[in-house]
């Protein structure tokens, strides 16, 4: 049986925090949009900030629909989801709205500091999501599965690259700029960091 939270806290905090992988969902307020679903990995790149905000960052590597839709006017709207893949079967939603904090932002130095050693030089936004719902279902029907061990390649391939080279390599790359739908996503050319992440 499904239950409604009013806070972010307690087992569900637990929950959210130990899953090592979670889903976000976001589309355009026209019809004939894309919707867009992604999944999130990398260990230590969620953060509950308090009982009804979290944080998320946004590397570079993909497009950059979610950003899109968060900055649409009159949109903002966004949904994140967790699967128990192993232990007690459950599924959790938070619905709510999102907002891109990008690397100029006065408020990018405080954000990214949650984020540890997750950081790094492919980080190119901090999406804050203030929570509106947050509800889980039974999960009965999600497979067991084993977590082996965290992908490296991404972190591998962007800590090569200077922060220059990261910030051409997102000018180059289809729907940064904009999105599937023509929205404005990704500023370009990517603001330099006005922080240095520590050296790995």
């Amino acid at each position: 049986m499904g239950q409604r939270y009013d806070t972010i806290d307690g087992r569900i905090r637990t929950f959210i925090e130990q899953q090592p992988v979670f889903f976000t969902a976001t589309a355009p307020l026209s019809g004939d949009g894309h919707v867009n679903l992604s999944p999130k990995g990398r260990k230590g790149t969620l953060a509950v900030l308090d009982e009804r905000t979290l944080a998320y960052l946004d590397f570079g590597g993909s497009g950059a629909e979610t950003i899109a839709h968060l900055r649409e006017e009159g949109n903002g709207r966004i949904t994140l989801m967790w699967c128990a893949f192993d232990g007690p079967p459950k599924i959790l939603r938070v619905h709510g709205t999102g907002e891109p904090v990008f690397r100029d932002d006065p408020r990018w130095a405080g954000l990214i500091r949650h984020f540890g050693e997750a950081d790094g030089p492919s980080a190119r936004a901090v999406v804050v999501v203030r929570a509106r719902r947050i509800s889980d279902t039974c999960g009965f029907a999600v497979p067991f599965m084993d977590y082996q061990e965290e992908r490296t390649q991404h972190a591998e391939y962007f800590g090569r690259k200077t922060d220059e080279q990261f910030r051409a390599y997102c000018e180059k790359k289809e729907h940064v700029g904009h999105s599937l739908d023509g929205l404005p996503a990704l500023p370009l050319p990517v603001p330099p960091r006005t922080d240095v992440p520590e050296a790995r």
